[in-house]
């Protein structure tokens, strides 16, 4: 189903958004678009928000699965915007957000569903759960020259690490909060800026009033 934007697809009653877990996907390019949806479907996410350009194609059954919002994917902050807006229409509500070319991986992941991975944090009074976005590269560029294979996907296996964050407010390390560093920003950290260096996310959560996405991808609320 097609919307002409995020805001219409949330005022859309037929889409029956709030029982979750909600899954929103922001294309910025049309490279593997139609995998990540996959991904995530067979991952048991009820609901699927891609959030793409004008024109935008994806298989009929895909669009019959998912919800397709035009958006402006490449303002400044596309995609914190778009699951801000979508924490203040569904609290309550488990949501997950990604880049099209990004799969979520989780424990046991190849034989139980999301559900059940959030059954189990809420279980243990947990509402947000902290990820990596650990980058992957084809082995052979001349094959591959966007870079992307999945068939050869390729990691690096050291390099990561991570360091106390520190207080804006007094420079001193915060309680329990770290930044990960580690990867292809890693290895080339001098093209990457700073603020964009981090690898570490927090990609699944439960919404509730109040709550905001900063931009570099933590929480307002910080534990």
């Amino acid at each position: 189903m097609r919307h002409p934007s995020l805001t219409a697809l949330l005022n859309d009653k037929r889409a029956d958004f709030g029982r979750g877990p909600l899954a929103i996907v922001l294309a910025e390019d049309d490279v593997e678009i139609g995998s990540t949806i996959d991904h995530l479907l067979g991952a048991g996410f009820r609901d699927v928000v891609l959030l793409a350009p004008d024109g935008v194609q994806i298989s009929s059954d895909q669009e019959a699965r998912v919800h397709i919002a035009t958006h402006d994917v490449h303002a400044e902050g596309a995609l914190v915007a778009a699951v801000n807006q979508a924490i203040d229409w569904l609290p309550g509500t488990w949501l997950h957000y990604c880049y099209n070319a990004e799969y979520l991986f989780f424990p046991f992941c190849e034989t139980r569903r999301v559900s059940e991975l959030l059954a189990f944090h809420a279980e243990e009074r947990r509402e947000a759960m902290l990820t990596y976005v650990i980058d992957l590269y084809a082995g052979d560029l001349a094959l591959h020259g966007n870079a992307v294979s999945r068939a050869d996907a390729w990691l690096d296996r050291s390099g990561y690490y991570a360091l106390a964050r520190k207080d804006p407010a007094n420079a001193e390390p915060k309680d329990r909060q770290l930044d990960f560093f580690g990867g292809l920003r890693w290895r080339f950290e001098e093209h990457v800026p700073a603020a964009r260096r981090k690898i570490d996310r927090i990609s699944l959560f439960r919404a509730k009033p109040g709550l905001r996405l900063l931009p570099d991808f933590t929480l307002s609320v910080e534990e």
